[in-house]
């Protein structure tokens, strides 16, 4: 560290005394020319224009004119690269014993820039002056790795700082390369199985539904250790729930059922809109509103948040638009071989969205260009799978070049979309009892992976996956003692999660690769619960005594609470607003009430005189509608004749008492 410090030391010394001899350089510059300017050009004499052949005069001549030497000097240019390493050398040099430790060696300027600085040697008087104030250090040392980095050559550092990018995007990117499952969170959603899963999006929430009839809604970030559900809800009555989905937003959900009928919730299981049915006598299910048979299957669409697909035992396959009503766009029929209706188990858009893919129950696998009529099928494989099972799954890789089909004929099989007449890659003994089986695409298609259901004498449900261009199993993960069916890797989170048919559901994650998720969970303590405990004290039962000495019954938490809220001294309840004209010992202001406004605004507004006789009132009037007649007297002027008024006889009979009202 003292070897740093004197040579950081020095370093200093040389740039202060390199700046100095600049400064004093340009200083006796100026004072040269100055006196020059004054020798040439005296303040009593103009010199004489001199005109040159284009009629303009010189530069000199007009700097001698203006009284300096020139219009402007050329800044001073210097290669401090050259310099510091100059310095550098020198440093080293002198600490490795070369030199003398008092000599400190002089910076060696480049030509470009000696040539400039020979006409300053004026300013080098200066420098015996200045070296007792370049033996102060100012500031800290620099610290040694910094030098060391300023010292490496610019290649090695650029060569250094490529291979720690490089280094941080493959450490990234590999980071499907491994199956995350060195931990994992059970969720119970109950006693049957699990046959529907989704995650939003961004993989803040997680639905899940079974045969219970149950959608339950978990919430990560809200979750703690004990990973209870925050809703459960039976959307569809006593109907299993086959799939739920989330689309391309998160903002709504589609569930699919055993009834006919397709429901759409928003985030919060709220139900947005519900599918119609169609009518069951008519036989072409192009000419119904809806599906008439149980639904087998349905997904969104991947780009269209508005758009999604059902799929129903009526071997109809159905496009919808959700607007403020549920609209259907086109009905796709499957056909067999001979022509007859297939029953379509599962479908599924692509990737991109160009492509709507189905399997049917016949063991084809048909696909439907979006862009053009549904009429005839693009892609068609007529023996995908067995005839008379079904096929539970389809999934498209995520570059939208394969699909992967998950058999009832306990297979799993591996199409290229380039060539779709045979299987890329086939693996069997995969036992399969459910129709709703998963099968999917690691984040990066290196993998393809689907569940097992359990055989006789078997213990465990598993999760194989298989690498995607040798299928040969490269994991092997252990779920529960039962049936997997559902399965998913989200790529955000890059967790895994698996449902079983016993009624739980298992998030499976790596602390060093995975993000968010159940992480955000496990690390949150449970909540403490307020224990509502009973108060247990000797009570002295007196049932004759007054109510002011007397003992209350002993009353658990939650109800002492209850009655104190009841209270509006205990509870500080303030003052409910004042009704009618006065409650309380208060009294309402005028017009705080909508009678008392009514009664000062609008019947206090005309009031009428109930002395006043009727006739005469109305015959007030009488001489201004015959001076300026209007409705009805200029129609009749010429026909009604004058009338004839009874006159007021008067007498000396006293009035008739008039009644009170």
């Amino acid at each position: 560290m003292e070897d740093d410090a004197e040579e950081m030391s020095i370093l200093r010394k040389m740039r202060n005394r390199h700046y100095r001899q600049k400064a004093t350089s340009n200083d006796s510059d100026n004072e040269q020319e100055s006196t020059t300017s004054q020798k040439i050009t005296p303040k009593n004499k103009i010199p004489e224009k001199s005109h040159t052949t284009d009629g303009s005069a010189p530069n000199a001549d007009m700097a001698s004119m203006m009284g300096f030497a020139s219009f402007g000097k050329k800044a001073r240019t210097f290669d401090f690269d050259a310099l510091f390493e100059q310095t550098r050398r020198a440093a080293k040099e002198k600490f490795e014993g070369s030199q003398n430790t008092s000599d400190v060696p002089e910076p060696t300027v480049p030509q470009s820039s000696a040539k400039k600085e020979s006409d300053s040697s004026s300013g080098s008087s200066d420098d015996s002056s200045s070296d007792s104030e370049e033996d102060e250090i100012v500031g800290p040392p620099v610290p040694k790795h910094i030098l060391d980095a300023m010292n490496s050559p610019p290649e090695e550092k650029e060569s250094e700082g490529d291979e720690s990018e490089e280094e941080e995007k493959a450490g990234w990117n590999d980071r499907y390369k491994t199956v995350p499952a060195s931990h994992e969170v059970v969720l119970q959603h109950g006693d049957k199985t699990v046959s529907a899963l989704t995650l939003d999006p961004n993989g803040a929430r997680l639905v899940t539904g079974g045969y219970d009839y149950d959608v339950k809604f978990w919430d990560f970030a809200g979750m703690d250790v004990s990973v209870q559900s925050f809703r459960s809800l039976r959307p569809c009555e006593a109907h299993q729930i086959k799939n739920i989905e989330y689309n391309v937003t998160g903002d709504s959900m589609l569930v699919v059922s055993g009834n006919a009928q397709a429901k759409i919730l928003d985030r919060d299981g709220f139900e947005l809109m519900e599918c119609p049915k169609g009518d069951q006598y008519i036989s072409d299910m192009s000419k119904t509103k809806g599906h008439c048979a149980m639904l087998n299957d349905g997904c969104w669409h991947p780009r269209i948040k508005e758009e999604f697909l059902t799929c129903s035992n009526d071997g109809s396959v159905r496009i919808w638009v959700m607007d403020e009503k549920t609209i259907l766009k086109n009905v796709i029929k499957p056909r067999q071989q001979g022509g007859l209706r297939a029953v379509p188990i599962t479908c599924r858009y692509s990737r991109d969205g160009s492509l709507v893919a189905t399997a049917c129950q016949d063991g084809s696998i048909q696909m439907w260009d979006h862009r053009k009529h549904y009429v005839n099928t693009c892609l068609l494989v007529r023996n995908a799978h067995e005839r008379g099972t079904d096929t539970s799954s389809l999934a498209f890789s995520y570059d939208n070049r394969y699909v992967a089909s998950r058999g009832g004929d306990d297979t799993l099989k591996l199409w290229d979309l380039r060539n779709f007449k045979q299987p890329v890659n086939i693996m069997g003994c995969l036992f399969n009892r459910f129709p709703m089986t998963d099968c999917n695409f690691s984040p990066d298609d290196s993998y393809v992976f689907t569940g097992v259901s359990l055989r006789k004498n078997e213990t465990s449900g598993k999760l194989m996956f298989f690498n995607k261009d040798t299928f040969k199993l490269a994991y092997e993960l252990e779920v529960d003692n039962s049936d997997v069916v559902r399965s998913m890797w989200h790529p955000k989170l890059n967790q895994v999660i698996a449902s079983t048919k016993n009624g739980i559901v298992k998030v499976f994650y790596s602390p060093d690769f995975s993000e968010r998720g159940a992480k955000l969970c496990v690390v949150k303590a449970k909540r403490k619960e307020k224990q509502n405990d009973m108060i247990c004290e000797q009570q002295i039962i007196t049932p004759h005594a007054l109510p002011m000495f007397r003992v209350d019954r002993p009353k658990s938490t939650k109800k002492q609470m209850e009655k104190d809220r009841k209270d509006p001294l205990r509870s500080q309840r303030p003052d409910l607003p004042v009704t009618g004209p006065g409650q309380g010992g208060r009294i309402a202001n005028a017009g705080s009430t909508l009678s008392s406004f009514i009664v000062r605004n609008l019947g206090l507004k005309k009031k009428i005189d109930e002395t006043l006789n009727p006739r005469d009132a109305i015959l007030q009037y009488a001489k201004e509608a015959e001076e300026n007649p209007f409705w009805v007297t200029p129609a009749y002027a010429k026909t009604q004749p004058k009338p004839i008024f009874q006159a007021e006889e008067k007498s000396d009979e006293p009035p008739a008492k008039q009644q009170k009202l």
